[in-house]
């Protein structure tokens, strides 16, 4: 019997529930469900966060806690599917307390409610080792688990080890090792098996999930098709991101605790993260079975699972097509669940260099945006002209553009026109212009110019450098050159605002 509540009538568009919307997994399952026909409901402690999704406007927003017995009682009424889709880890103290009392409250309210199924997606676990001596964070995964198969409502549990994609905190965890230590003096467990999943096959199975027959209620383990130790993902990425083989040292007497200070030294992944994820990466994580592809309505198509170098490459995908991502500038939707999402945490997505400058000007909006479309060509970049054009013949040494080409039209760009060692990748007329560089860097870089007003009615003129190492030595190319920016980029605002307000002043009033 799937609940105490009673049977509801089905509705033309079944309600599924998503806690943990803000998180990773959550905010990237709730536009696959919309697809796939259900009215969604999405239970946040901050709802603000989901304003900027695409499909906050199609999605009902619920404010609530799961540790909160009245907000998850409120939350569950009408729903056929709830996904649990949240963890206590990172939030510091004792998350394996708070990890139980939210799925007892969760189970107990599903039951009440009637719900038809339970989905939720924990951790892969090793065989053979009893649960009491897994890490804190496996043994916390494995019994939510428990408690939500003994709710007495149809549950699936997916058990997933590394999910690949932008965003996730294991994924990032490799991305920074990676890109920023060419030599690494690492923990033995970079020998450990681990079977990683592509995060568009996790979300296919959490779809897939809500339709099971009541009759299946169990854990079902999800990969890929690759088992690799770390060292082999490590070296992977490496070769996907173009940077060269990476060479490994392993050290055995690095303990967990060292294990998650050395990653909290290399990568931004906050530590209340990184300790309990480098624990529970001494285990061999892989799977025991692919029942899942049996069960959910539709079967692995062709190319499924992803193999690790494509979902290497879905994930990297934004920055090799030389995109900002949403995170950086707010300009792009993401389109695929390997895109950053506005909700994702400000250290994932990979290193992200920015200067910033922002000054009142003493003209109109529209005299400014003249300026700011009129930059480069013969008008220059308004500062340091001689510093612009010895990085315009360093360029050319290296084989790159420089400063030659100029600008097709002297007062209008267009997207797509080149504009001296720049491309312009947007322009919204009077109000921003985004120029993507073209010269020979170790990253990728962008400049934004913006035209606004403030609180107070005056014109503001906004500048962004934005810079995506590439590498260690993208690293070491920006710190070489950021004590210049002040001179470089200070100058180019001051010189621009000062540039609009001289034009204003000579117009006739």
């Amino acid at each position: 019997m799937a609940g105490t509540g009673g049977r509801r009538r089905p509705t033309a568009a079944p309600c599924a529930l998503v806690t943990g919307a803000t998180g990773y997994i959550g905010g990237r399952l709730i536009p696959e469900l919309l697809t796939a026909g259900y009215a969604v409901r999405a239970l946040a402690r901050t709802p603000e966060k989901l304003r900027d999704h695409p499909w906050a406007g199609r999605t009902e927003v619920l404010r609530g806690d799961v540790t909160d017995e009245d907000s998850v009682r409120t939350a569950m009424a009408g729903v056929e599917v709830a996904y649990y889709l949240v963890h206590a880890l990172g939030s510091g103290g004792r998350f394996e307390d708070t990890d139980r009392r939210a799925a007892q409250i969760f189970a107990r309210q599903a039951r009440a409610a009637g719900v038809r199924r339970i989905v939720y997606l924990g951790g892969l676990t090793p065989e053979g080792i009893p649960e009491q001596e897994l890490s804190p964070h496996l043994r916390s995964r494995a019994e939510v688990a428990d408690i939500l198969l003994a709710s007495g409502v149809p549950t699936a549990v997916l058990r997933a080890a590394v999910i690949i994609g932008s965003g996730s905190a294991s994924f990032e965890m490799l991305r920074y090792l990676t890109e920023r230590l060419p030599v690494m003096v690492t923990p033995s467990w970079v020998r450990t098996c681990i079977q990683p999943v592509a995060v568009r096959d996790v979300l296919r199975y959490l779809v897939g999930c809500a339709r099971l027959p009541d009759d299946v209620s169990r854990a079902f383990d999800i990969g890929g098709p690759d088992i690799l130790t770390y060292r082999d993902m490590m070296q992977r990425y490496a070769r996907v991101a173009a940077l060269p083989e990476r060479l490994i040292l392993p050290v055995p007497m690095l303990t967990p605790r060292l294990s998650s200070l050395w990653i909290g030294l290399v990568t931004p992944v906050p530590p209340g993260l990184a300790r309990p994820l480098a624990e529970s990466l001494r285990y061999e994580v892989v799977c025991h079975e692919h029942d899942i592809a049996r069960y959910v309505p539709d079967p692995d198509p062709p190319g499924h699972p992803i193999a690790f170098d494509d979902a290497l490459e879905l994930a990297l995908r934004r920055v090799r097509d030389a995109e900002v991502a949403t995170r950086w500038s707010n300009a792009a939707v993401p389109g695929a669940p390997s895109d950053p999402l506005p909700t994702d945490p400000d250290w994932a997505g990979g290193s992200l260099y920015t200067d910033r400058r922002v000054r009142a000007v003493d003209a109109p909006p529209e005299v400014l945006w003249r300026v700011v479309e009129g930059i480069g060509g013969d008008n220059g970049w308004y500062s340091l002209p001689l510093a612009w054009a010895v990085r315009g013949w360093l360029d050319r040494l290296v084989g790159g553009v420089g400063l030659r080409r100029g600008r097709r039209d002297a007062g209008r760009l267009r997207v797509g026109d080149s504009l001296d060692f720049w491309r312009v990748e947007e322009v919204e007329p009077g109000r921003l212009l985004r120029l993507r560089a073209e010269m020979r860097l170790p990253g990728l870089a962008w400049l934004e110019l913006t035209v606004g007003r403030d609180a107070d009615g005056r014109t503001l003129y906004g500048q962004r450098a934005l810079f995506h190492p590439h590498g260690l030595t993208g690293h070491a190319y920006w710190w070489s050159v950021s004590p210049f920016h002040a001179a470089v980029f200070g100058g180019m605002a001051r010189n621009i605002a000062a540039a609009a307000a001289a034009e204003h002043r000579s117009r006739p009033q």
